[in-house]
């Protein structure tokens, strides 16, 4: 084998996004099957006679034949595998789908290969591309990546007293990675109040696989609440915002119903 066959590989690949680059060429950022999240140069690609531009769009699923270089892995060949036409086609889903693709970003660095967090993402954006029930699917994966990342939240015992979480309305604590029963709770000047309803939802699709969740339709309140508070995690683990979720309150035509205080919510609420 030549030194430069051994430079080469193959690998599926999902497009996070990308920039231009120079006169015709274009900086990918990927996250790949073998070798997790990576960044590449598609040379030449933005030209009109380039073959590869349709295949490197955002959201792609995508088959890659690389070069693995000193800075930059270089693409020399792509098939895409799945053109996410559809998502790039409706403005709400094409945003679901830049939230999914930006919590994923955000909270992996090029360190090498995670396959399943790689699946979870390729099942999401297809879900996304066709499914009927796009809030399940979204709120689906957040637990899920929260678990593979190692942050699962812990919400069927007090993380304090270790006792069971009993159906009533009970406080989140982003410090302690979980749910506090209403007597410890109060005790945690940075724990906000959860009601018991968005709770039972969130349990369940922590619980659950997509299969026994798929055809749950979430109500709008209920959703509401779900994702104010996974949101508030995620900006408690990340130290910062994450700037999609506000344009996604915008085409939706709302704020959302849990209102924020200080980068958390106040009270997250669901009524069936």
């Amino acid at each position: 084998m030549s030194a430069r066959e051994s430079r080469t590989y193959r690998t599926q690949a999902i497009v996070l996004g990308h920039f231009e680059y120079g006169e015709a060429d274009r900086i990918l950022k990927l996250f790949t099957l073998e070798r997790g999240k990576i960044s590449a140069i598609a040379k030449g690609v933005r030209k009109i006679s380039s073959r590869k531009a349709g295949h490197l769009e955002p959201f792609t699923h995508v088959n890659l034949l690389l070069a693995a270089g000193r800075d930059l892995h270089i693409i020399t060949q792509a098939e895409a595998i799945n053109m996410m036409d559809g998502l790039r086609a409706d403005l709400r889903r094409m945003a679901q789908a830049s939230y999914v693709v930006e919590v994923l970003d955000r909270f992996t660095y090029e360190e090498g290969p995670n396959q399943a967090l790689f699946r979870l993402l390729a099942q999401t954006l297809a879900r996304l591309e066709s499914g009927p029930n796009v809030e399940t699917a979204i709120r689906y994966y957040e637990l899920r990546l929260l678990d593979l990342l190692g942050y699962r939240p812990q919400l069927f015992s007090c993380i304090d007293c270790a006792e069971p979480i009993r159906e009533q309305d009970q406080f989140f604590s982003p410090l302690g990675g979980g749910v506090a029963c209403p007597r410890c709770g109060k005790a945690r000047s940075e724990a906000w109040s959860v009601s018991k309803d968005v709770l039972r939802y969130l349990r369940h699709f922590q619980r659950s696989d997509w299969k026994s969740v798929s055809a749950v339709v979430i109500p709008g309140k209920i959703n509401a609440g779900m994702s104010a508070l996974v949101e508030a995690y995620f900006t408690y683990l990340l130290e910062s915002r994450l700037n999609t979720p506000d344009f996604l309150r915008k085409i939706q035509g709302s704020t959302g119903d849990a209102q924020f205080r200080g980068g958390t919510p106040g009270e997250v609420t669901g009524d069936e």
